[in-house]
């Protein structure tokens, strides 16, 4: 008899862990089973919910990739042909044919040597951003491609109104793949997608940090309300978490018991860090220790600090940021959001004079400069001190 499960596509049996996960019905044709089941060799549940993860994560990118082959989006039926064959030359190109690469296999050499750890987001940026040259331009051979290319792709970029932010990552993208590809082959080209011209403030809104009686009000109302959705707003309002970072969190995360209460922020299989600065420990003080106390004292049945939005395989922070935003949209002025917590920590260190450093450390900002890339940090009774004199 199948016992109950203790965590995601795992169920016990007779003390042992399995794995068991249903194949997506449009990807059935390609199993002789509807579901795919194995033992996880382990009684553990930390170490079955580990393993199942692993393994959810390298079939989440293993169905994606089948996917793509069988849906016609833009481009890519001639980014996968890269990956099964290879296309001839372009005979127009002025390397020797044994040295010619198109942009088709340039994304093949660059996801196949870079892209191994990455999440699918990595490989899907990819070949979605070569895509749109493949689109515009052709799938050419990569030191075929002029500035006259990279001025069509601009143009179709801005023709279906993506914002400048969204355009600066796309053509980021198609550079760091030609540039790699043409290192790794050893030709000598001079980039033309790198300096284009267009307006990169084009559609994007400035951040707003929320005003410091909008936050002790918004404050005031999480103590008031006390349910899960409010701890978080609580949390992120004196720590000035990313919302992913904090929605992300496990309760053996949070360290009350600790001298100097904090939460451990540390990159974990359903949530990635935004950056290797962002692992750090943040001082828990005002209403972030109140929902910290809430989080740890009525969470039961559950790792997560907050399973709403744990659920899958990765937090969901995409729902986390539309629930709160609801939540806090009758209180904060227009434009802003969630994430002007964050830009308002930074306003709030900045009038009790904290240092800058200090600053990042607490946020998770990079610091400029090779000496901040030296030792462990200033230590958690100077953050404390600071994050105290900010709320």
């Amino acid at each position: 008899m199948l016992e109950t499960k203790t965590a995601a596509f795992t169920f016990a049996k007779q003390g042992i862990y399995y794995f068991s996960r249903r194949v997506p019905s449009d990807l059935r044709h390609h199993y002789t089973t509807t579901r795919i089941m194995f033992s996880l060799r382990t009684k553990s549940v930390a170490v079955a919910a580990s393993r199942a993860t692993r393994a959810a994560q390298k079939l989440d990118e293993h169905w994606y990739h089948l996917r793509i082959q069988e849906v016609d989006l833009p481009g890519k039926h001639l980014l996968r042909l890269a990956q099964g064959q290879s296309p001839a030359p372009n005979t127009g190109s002025s390397q020797p044919a044994d040295e010619a690469v198109t942009l088709s296999e340039a994304v093949a050499i660059y996801l196949r040597l870079k892209g191994k750890n990455p999440p699918v987001t990595f490989h899907r940026a990819a070949e979605r951003s070569c895509g749109y040259v493949i689109d515009a331009c052709g799938d050419k051979d990569i030191t075929a491609y002029t500035r006259a290319d990279a001025n069509a792709l601009r143009d179709a970029l801005i023709a279906k109104e993506l914002a400048g932010s969204s355009i600066t990552r796309i053509i980021g993208t198609v550079r760091s793949v030609i540039n790699f590809a043409a290192s790794e082959i050893g030709v000598s080209l001079q980039n033309p997608f790198a300096g284009v011209y267009y307006d990169r403030k084009a559609g994007v809104a400035d951040r707003q940090p929320l005003p410091l009686d909008a936050v002790r009000t918004l404050q005031a109302k999480c103590r008031s309300l006390d349910d899960e959705a409010r701890w978080l707003i609580a949390l992120v309002s004196d720590t000035g978490l990313r919302l992913a970072e904090a929605a992300g969190l496990l309760v053996e995360d949070i360290k009350l018991d600790d001298p100097i209460p904090h939460v451990v922020v540390q990159q974990h299989p359903w949530r990635r860090l935004k950056t290797d600065g962002s692992r750090r420990l943040v001082p828990l003080v005002g209403s972030s220790l109140w929902a910290a106390q809430r989080i740890v004292a009525e969470r039961q049945g559950s790792n997560f600090a907050f399973p709403r939005y744990n659920k899958g395989e990765t937090t969901n922070a995409n729902s986390a940021s539309a629930a709160l935003n609801k939540c806090i949209k009758m209180d904060v002025p227009d434009g802003c959001t969630m994430h002007s917590f964050r830009h308002s920590m930074r306003d709030r260190l900045r009038a009790v004079e904290c240092p800058s450093d200090i600053v990042d450390q607490i946020g998770g900002w990079q610091t400029e400069g090779v000496g901040h890339g030296y030792g462990n940090g200033y230590p958690l009774k100077v953050l404390a001190k600071w994050m105290e004199a900010a709320a």
